[in-house]
């Protein structure tokens, strides 16, 4: 498998398992039942799981964007080197982007954000330039 697309695969299975642990957190701070139902007034998740949310839905905002770029630039026959790398970078600034929002680490995650939107910019800018 070529590198961008096995780093795009693996950027969108860790994006999809991001809920996990904050639905079990939402288990153990609402029981079994408040987190499956509708309760009124439910109890806020840990700050924690709140901000790791905000992580998962800013992940798929922004795998909307890249995978369709890597997936162009593979159909145009541009693989390896800037691709590869950029596939590469955006995986690990996601993860670092993913840690550092959980974990409240606002400057680390502002540049592992930076350091995604790069990974996107390079791969639209090689298909651009193509």
């Amino acid at each position: 498998m070529k590198t961008e697309l096995f780093y795009l695969s693996l950027t969108a299975a860790f994006t999809g398992l991001l809920w996990v642990p904050y639905v079990l957190d939402r288990f153990f701070v609402r029981g079994i039942l408040g987190a499956i139902g509708y309760p009124e007034n439910p109890k806020p998740q840990s700050l924690w799981a709140q901000r790791l949310m905000l992580a998962h839905t800013n992940a798929v905002e922004n795998l909307v964007v890249f995978a369709p770029l890597v997936l162009a630039a593979a159909a145009l026959g541009l693989e390896g080197g800037l691709i590869a790398s950029a596939a590469v970078l955006y995986f690990w600034a996601r993860v670092v982007h993913a840690a550092a929002y959980t974990l409240k680490i606002p400057g680390v995650r502002t540049l592992a954000f930076v350091a995604g939107f790069a990974a996107q910019a390079m791969v639209a800018v090689s298909i651009l330039m193509h």
